[in-house]
């Protein structure tokens, strides 16, 4: 019947368990909802703090314009939005930026800074999931032992060790890997989320805690194996054994050295075997139980509670959650009821018997009945004091003293200042509904501080978004307004280049106009022009054939003057003979003596002749020189002529082919000053287009001023609303750090 516990342990939590049998239902729904809304609490946690950093990585872009992500002058932008960042994101301790090749160009922790991440760095696994895409590129890696953790403090946690979970965002640029912005968080943080440890459901045994249900990127660590840290790792929220100093069981010590993470394994020590609840809840996602006898724990103590599993967002891995309480707290409750009843029992019992012995003495004696009728009546009535008095000190009185005290905190509550710090001393009530009724009340105490403190923050950040966005609102306005200016500016200087390209237009109507007028009157020029051409191109042709024939003439003419001189030389060749042979003839006669006289004058006579055509010779000589020197003169010249009259039949031909083409010339102008005016009117058309595009804009400019006078109104509605309400929580007194 009892199972694995035996009858010493077990009988005492049946007996609590069957009193308690009624509070089954209410017990699966307290730990459904415990479950449900740590879950939930992960996953919108874990959120958050994705959209903390694509925000950042969004205003660095947005801040740079396209630069470089992480060059010097990078550097003051991380660090102004940075710091802005983990004001708004308390949780992370460090934000630092890595580029492509593993280095650490940026972080909010100096010493970090330069710090190269090889392939077997503490997050190496994260880094490559990230590098290959799986989810985008996104990656909740942990948790992970690092020492840099350990060394940059504590970011929220009054917990602290060098367990960690990194929030990896990838920088994408062109669809290529180029680095990551990560976001580094202390473990302990999600213990905080989980156990709320001072508005505790069951204070002295209940625990919740994370472990690994499916490792798919961390394939090392083994179901079952512990992810968070355990509230009884220490002392300080247990008064009894701890996982520090080693938990005794009958089967060995269960003991960390260092932390929970990593180093438990939530096993039965009776079978070295993952627990029931944890086995489960790993096979079936989900696991409630909250019977006698319950399940063992890694303690070996009997436990009840509910198991999930879950995925928190662009983590790889599976993890699980048990929500638990000791069977023994969570059914150690007794209705005041029944200790009312249990007080009433006994007192009723005796009182019979004391009324029996009573009634046999007056019986047995003989005093008149009605000295026997007063007796006992009065002493029914000292007994029924005597009840009344006990029942009232032993029974009603702790009940109406743990309602007034509950009735008096709830008031302070509700007309004092709100001071959500305190907590009702669950110690000081006795184990029945008031108990209850305090535990609960301290975890609404708990659940409205929380939900306050978040409000507070979420007021603070509202007022600081507000007056960045006064600020820009102020900025995009003067910037609009200097839009809008110079949008007017630009509207009236294209009335004005409208205005002129329509006087440009017309003008360029009167040109063309003009010249088809100057094009008709240079055809008929040109006509008349082309005429005269082609009649002088044929005496042209006349003058240059006569010119040739001249030419031919003259070189004839020197021809035959050459030969003349020849024939000069000839003659006065025979001159010289002849003059000669006169001379011997003189000589020869004037030998003979008288015989010889008649011959002698002939000879002397011919002598003469002789001188005579010598001398015509010459002079003939001269003049054929002369006419001959003339006559290369006059060829000379009239190949000059030749080259002059080829000339002009160039100039003839260049200016009928130039009045042949100055009709499709003017053709062309025309053309071309058609295109021109055709042109014109299609600036004018986009012109007249612009300035109705222009004065939309300038109406959608003075629409964006009056929607930024909205906005700033609005915005300044939002500064007062948050006034009010940080004046609001301002009523309340809370912890600016609350235990875990």
């Amino acid at each position: 019947m009892f199972d694995w516990l035996g009858f010493k342990k077990g009988l005492p939590l049946w007996w609590s368990y069957r009193l308690n049998r009624h509070l089954k239902e209410d017990s699966e729904q307290i730990f459904e909802g415990i479950a449900s809304t740590r879950k939930d609490l992960l996953i919108e946690w874990a959120e958050e703090y994705w959209e903390h950093l694509e925000r950042l990585l969004r205003d660095v872009s947005l801040s740079l314009e396209g630069g470089q992500l992480w060059n010097d002058d990078a550097v003051p932008v991380w660090s102004r939005l940075c710091g802005a960042a983990r004001q708004r994101a308390a949780d992370f301790s460090e934000l630092f930026v890595l580029n492509d090749a593993g280095k650490v160009v940026y972080s909010t922790y100096g010493p970090h800074q330069g710090q190269a991440y090889e392939a077997g760095g503490p997050f190496a696994e994260g880094l490559q999931y990230s590098r290959e895409g799986h989810d985008g590129g996104r990656c909740l890696f942990g948790p992970f032992a690092d020492p840099l953790t350990l060394k940059i403090g504590p970011s929220t946690s009054s917990f602290h060790d060098k367990m960690t979970l990194l929030f990896i965002q990838p920088i994408v640029t062109g669809g290529q890997w180029k680095g990551a912005l990560c976001g580094r968080v202390p473990n302990d943080v999600i213990g905080d989320l989980i156990q709320r440890e001072s508005g505790h459901v069951y204070p002295d045994s209940g625990d919740n805690y994370i472990f690994m249900a499916a490792s798919r990127l961390r394939k090392q660590i083994e179901p079952g194996t512990a992810l968070s840290r355990s509230r009884f790792e220490d002392r300080t929220f247990t008064h009894g054994d701890n996982l520090k100093d080693g938990v005794a069981t009958d089967w060995g010590t269960v003991t960390v050295k260092e932390h929970t993470e990593l180093e438990l394994i939530f096993t039965d020590p009776a079978t070295g075997l993952l627990h029931p609840g944890v086995a489960n809840t790993i096979a079936n996602g989900s696991n409630l139980f909250v019977e006698f006898p319950g399940y063992s724990d890694y303690r070996h103590i009997p436990v009840i509670g509910k198991g999930v599993t879950f995925q928190l967002p662009h983590c790889p891995d599976a993890w699980g959650m048990m929500c638990e309480g000791d069977l023994e707290e969570v059914y150690r409750i007794r209705s005041a009821d029944w200790k009312i009843r249990r007080l009433q029992l006994p007192l009723v019992v005796l009182f019979a018997a004391v009324s029996s012995v009573a009634c046999f003495l007056t019986a047995a004696s003989d005093l008149p009945s009605w000295l026997a009728g007063v007796g006992i009546g009065g002493l029914q009535l000292l007994w029924g004091w005597f009840m009344s008095v006990i029942i009232r000190r032993r029974g009603t009185a702790p009940l109406v003293r743990s309602l007034q005290d509950i009735n008096r905190f709830i008031r302070i509550n509700a007309e004092g200042k709100g001071d959500l710090t305190q907590r009702l001393d669950t110690g000081r009530f006795a184990g029945d509904e008031t108990h209850e009724l305090a535990k609960w009340i301290n975890n609404m105490n708990d659940s409205l501080e929380g939900i306050m403190l978040k409000v507070k923050r979420a007021s603070a950040d509202v007022r600081s978004n507000q007056h960045e966005l006064n600020l820009s609102t102020d900025t995009t306005m003067r910037s609009t307004e200097r839009m809008g200016e110079e949008i007017h500016s630009m509207i009236r200087s294209m009335r004005s280049q409208l205005k002129d390209i329509d006087i440009a237009k017309d003008v360029a109507e009167q040109m063309r106009a003009t010249l088809i007028e100057l094009e008709a009157r240079a055809a008929e020029q040109i006509a008349v022009a082309q005429s005269e051409v082609e009649r002088i191109g044929e005496k042209m042709g006349h003058i240059s054939y006569k010119v040739q024939e001249s030419n031919k003439t003259i070189l004839t003419f020197m021809q035959t003057a050459s030969q003349i001189r020849e024939v000069l030389k000839v003659i006065d060749q025979i001159s010289n003979q002849t003059n000669l042979l006169a001379l011997n003839a003189s000589i020869e006669a004037a030998r003979v003596g008288e015989h010889g006289r008649g011959f002698a004058v002939v000879a002397g006579e011919i002598r003469k002749l002789a001188e005579v055509t010598r001398s015509s010779t010459e002079q003939i000589q001269d003049t054929v020189e002369l006419i001959y020197t003339n006559a290369k003169q006059a060829a000379a010249s009239m190949e000059e002529g030749t080259r002059v009259v080829d000339e002009g039949n160039l100039l003839v031909a260049a200016a009928s082919e130039l009045l042949g083409n100055a009709g499709s010339g003017d053709l062309q102008k025309t053309r071309v000053v058609e295109e021109v005016v055709e042109l014109m009117e299609k600036i004018a058309a986009v012109s007249i287009e612009n300035r109705k595009i222009s004065s939309e804009v300038e109406g959608k400019v003075h629409g964006l001023l009056a929607d930024m006078g909205s906005v700033r109104r609005s915005s300044d509605q939002v500064g007062a609303i948050t006034s009010s309400l940080q004046q609001l929580v301002g009523q309340f007194r809370l912890r600016d750090a609350r235990e875990r």
